[in-house]
């Protein structure tokens, strides 16, 4: 529980706001001396020393570079977020000390008193008009709420409620004497400033007090876990801060600029003092979210290392799979654009600079995704091997491919089914197209060169969410192309209300990809029916000849049949190229075009694992389907393998 603040008005007349911003400077110092000294021992210390060495006692060595390095890191943490805190408290408290040295002007110039307790005594002033004599002077107490309102305690109607014609200046209450309404004035600013100043110390109190390292040089995921707990601490202290100096309101193009207009010290003691803003914030260059979310990684698996539940051990793999990536290096380097916890998890991972790349693409997961081990080691590939497919098929261009979780993809359990957020329902999608959109605002706006060929991916469910997103009004921003994959519709009736010209849509469904082939509401309808129907059936003429064995088997081969021959029968009333989420994308009627893939397995041929679904970024699967995405990505998409649309 915080202390309340026992600060004076003398005190925060005389206070120096230079000598907090000095301090912040010297630790800020502090936290960027860590970070070299960081880079120096991962590059040119363990680094080396692995490249290059293979031995027990080499491995040893590195083991102690890296405990060194991560104190460098918790250092370059912990200061910077100390920095932050200096620098946001004397900002806060710069207002009320001006309006604090304002009032005392004033007040001296009207050759007023202000006391020790902040009440101002006046002179007399006017003519009693009985006598003639001086009207005496008095002393007033500020109020410390609104400005100008004097003491409302003392003038309540016979309902408790303050009314303004029994107030201070009512005509039969306002004193003769001009220096008493000029007086309360002074008074009620003074002590404004000060609750104002006094709120501002008690919630930077709190969290400079948390601000302190345990003993010992351990570096371990409490340690972190306590770095998350004052980064959170210092964000609540400085949410008005916050709120005034960053453009959260604003759209990324305009955050850009005021980044822009930062000095080269602001930007680092943001990006060290408020990581998880910073990192996650759509308009901000490549290079600090990536220096920014590598901190929130490291706290949200601090965090999570004490947390036991299925979903914060899910997460916390996830987690740590993408830091043993980021570990181990890529090619192309990996940026993190984006990390968090909310929800299923976020995390936007980039391969190569999009800042700084002639070819940008951003590619949607879906059904199924989640911050979790199999995203880090599955879904994020498709990424890297994008990328490097790019670059094997235009060697003079340089791309970054970047995966997208900054939704909540639907997953198949009972409580996505009951509250109507599953594969069914577009309500994943429509959440998540804007968030995509403004991330898409943020590449253009970031972009170096300010013109790259962008093309936004969406595979299976993350294909709805690019559709949806490419509806929104000016579509997806900078996207010269769409690529759909694996796609069960994308709630457009054709390819032109992608906003990007109908010849710009581009089509990958493999035969052997059932989700390419899910039927519309009314076919689905049909299979419900028969399958009930078959089912029930066949469970009767089963139990005749099998008994309870029979049953069970005569039952389920009935649902298969009678499903089947349901959808067949609702399938011949309805238009052949309707599919759930509207028309089939891969469809004459569509109008996009559609590239060449793999057929892929059969359902039966890879026992259900849906293989034909997720091929088409693999190049050692299905290598026609990698072949053309990557021809799109680099604007070559006159030399793709062309298909029949259906």
């Amino acid at each position: 529980m915080a202390t309340a603040s026992a600060l004076t008005w003398q005190q925060l007349r005389d206070l120096k706001l230079s000598k907090l911003t000095d301090a912040a400077d010297g630790w800020g110092a502090t936290s960027k001396f860590a970070d070299h000294a960081r880079e120096r021992v991962d590059g040119d210390m363990s680094g080396k020393l692995a490249k290059t060495q293979d031995s027990e006692s080499a491995r040893s060595a590195v083991k102690r570079l890296k405990r060194l390095s991560d104190n460098y890191a918790y250092v370059h943490s912990e200061a910077g977020l100390i920095r932050g805190t200096l620098d946001a408290l004397a900002t806060e408290l710069s207002a009320p000390q001006r309006q604090l040295n304002d009032a005392l002007d004033d007040a001296a110039s009207l050759g007023y008193t202000v006391n020790d307790n902040g009440s101002i005594v006046y002179p007399a002033g006017g003519k009693n008009e009985m006598t003639g004599e001086p009207i005496p002077g008095g002393s007033v107490m500020g109020n410390n709420g609104i400005i100008g309102a004097g003491n409302p305690g003392l003038y309540r109607d016979g309902n408790g409620e303050y009314d303004p014609a029994l107030g201070p200046d009512a005509p039969a209450l306002k004193s003769p004497n001009p220096h008493r309404a000029k007086a309360q004035d002074v008074a009620d600013r003074i002590a404004h400033a000060l609750r104002e100043a006094r709120e501002t110390d008690e919630r930077y109190s709190t969290a400079l007090h948390k601000l302190k390292a345990a003993p010992g040089l351990a570096v371990d995921r409490k340690t972190w876990a306590d770095v998350s707990s004052d980064a959170d601490a210092v964000n609540q202290a400085a949410y008005n801060y916050l709120e005034k100096q960053v453009p959260l309101d604003k759209t990324p193009a305009e955050r850009k600029e005021w980044w822009d207009h930062l000095s080269k010290g602001q930007r680092e003691e943001y990006v060290t003092a408020f990581p998880e803003l910073i990192g996650n914030l759509d308009g901000i260059p490549a290079t600090a979210r990536d220096e920014a979310n590598r901190m929130n990684l490291h706290m949200l698996i601090g965090d999570l290392s004490g947390k036991h539940d299925s979903a914060s051990q899910e997460m916390l793999g996830g987690l740590n799979k993408i830091q043993e990536r980021l570990d181990k290096g890529s090619v192309p380097p990996m940026y993190l654009l984006g990390i968090g916890s909310e929800g299923n998890g976020r995390a936007i991972i980039a391969f190569g600079n999009p800042d700084a790349a002639d070819n940008v693409s951003a590619y949607v997961p879906g059904l199924g995704t989640k911050l979790d081990a199999e995203f880090a080691d599955g879904t994020v590939n498709r990424a890297q091997q994008t990328a490097l497919g790019a670059r094997d098929v235009d060697k003079s261009s340089t791309t970054s491919s970047i995966v997208w979780l900054g939704y909540d993809a639907p997953q198949m359990t009972p409580e996505d089914l009951a509250s109507g957020k599953s594969v069914m329902f577009p309500t994943d999608a429509r959440n998540g197209a804007p968030a995509y959109n403004e991330f898409m605002s943020g590449i253009s706006a970031t972009h170096e060169g300010g013109d790259p060929h962008v093309t936004a991916i969406g595979h299976s469910y993350g294909s709805l969410t690019v559709g949806l997103a490419a509806q929104e009004k000016g579509g997806i921003p900078g996207a010269d192309d769409i690529i759909l994959v694996g796609s069960p519709g994308t709630g457009a009736d054709n390819a032109q209300g992608l906003n990007v010209g109908k010849g710009h849509v581009f089509v990958g469904a493999a035969d052997n990809d059932i989700v390419t082939k899910l039927p519309s509401h009314a076919e689905a309808s049909g299979m419900t029916t028969g399958a009930v129907g078959g089912g029930s059936a066949g469970f009767v003429l089963g139990a005749g000849i099998g008994g309870p064995p029979g049953a069970l088997v005569g039952g389920g081969v009935g649902s298969i049949v009678g499903g089947i021959g349901g959808y067949m029968a609702q399938d011949a009333q309805g238009g052949p190229s309707e599919h759930w989420f509207g028309t089939d994308p891969a469809s004459k009627h569509f109008g996009a075009t559609r590239f060449m893939t793999d057929d892929g397995p059969t359902i039966l041929e890879d026992h259900g694992k849906m293989q034909a679904h997720s091929n088409y970024f693999n190049p050692a699967k299905d290598q026609i389907s990698a072949d053309n995405i990557a021809k799109i990505v680099v604007g070559r998409s006159d030399e793709i393998t062309l298909e029949t649309p259906r």
